[in-house]
């Protein structure tokens, strides 16, 4: 690893409360997922596709909690959204020694099932969750949230990452319609800022809350997806 200052990224390097590279499951999976050695792009490329595709993508049930939203609990759930699943490439990347942070940012068009947008009453999504992991020199950006199989229920491109350009949105359907678009960038963090995340959800999004002030409402991403696609 080539990096101008050991100090200056000693935070992307460290274990952090939400981003749990000092867990032992998440340093296993961290370990596993990039066993085949080769460069940290490499190794990035690989933790990016385990991580996307091996855990289900579903906003549903997330507990907004400091447990719940710890990338281990991304391993313990087998499913997480946007900022767990970060969370957790962010802490696989530390475990291998990239250096890997976390991004966030307010989009619309989201993937996002007609019921979830009727209880969020809106189609902005707010601290949006991706990583950004020091590669080759800079920063590159990915999002590992949108797993292959939603995509495609959906009948929305999957996001690809080659560890070398930003992979953060959705621009296009699988049709060529407009798709995901950035509103508001929050910057980057060593670690997933809770307190103002959950303050903005709750603000956003009272009904999404309607059964426990720290959980989100039951339910199932992909049936919804499939069930959408049907009916249209």
């Amino acid at each position: 690893m080539s990096v101008a200052s050991s100090e200056d990224f000693q935070p992307y390097l460290e274990p952090a409360t939400y981003v749990d590279s000092d867990h032992p499951a998440v340093i296993e999976f961290a370990r596993r997922a990039g066993a085949e050695g080769g460069s940290d792009l490499e190794k990035a490329v690989r933790l990016y596709y385990t991580v996307r595709d091996d855990f289900r993508y579903d906003p549903y049930g997330v507990e907004m909690t400091e447990h719940g939203m710890k990338g281990s609990s991304v391993l313990e759930r087998g499913n997480g959204f946007c900022i767990t699943k970060a969370a957790l490439m962010a802490a696989t990347c530390r475990v291998l020694g990239i250096p890997a942070r976390l991004g966030f940012a307010d989009v619309r068009n989201h993937l996002a099932s007609k019921r979830m947008i009727e209880l969020m009453g809106t189609d902005l999504f707010v601290y949006h969750g991706f990583v950004e992991i020091y590669l080759e020199g800079k920063w590159v950006k990915a999002t590992p949230a949108f797993n292959l199989s939603l995509c495609e229920k959906f009948g929305t491109l999957p996001l690809e990452f080659d560890g070398r350009a930003d992979s953060v949105f959705h621009p296009f359907d699988a049709a060529g319609n407009q798709h995901m678009e950035y509103i508001t960038d929050h910057g980057s963090f060593a670690d997933t800022p809770f307190e103002d995340i959950k303050a903005s959800f709750i603000k956003h999004y009272p009904a999404m809350y309607a059964d426990d002030p720290d959980r989100f409402v039951a339910g199932d991403m992909e049936a919804e997806a499939e069930a959408d696609r049907a009916g249209e």
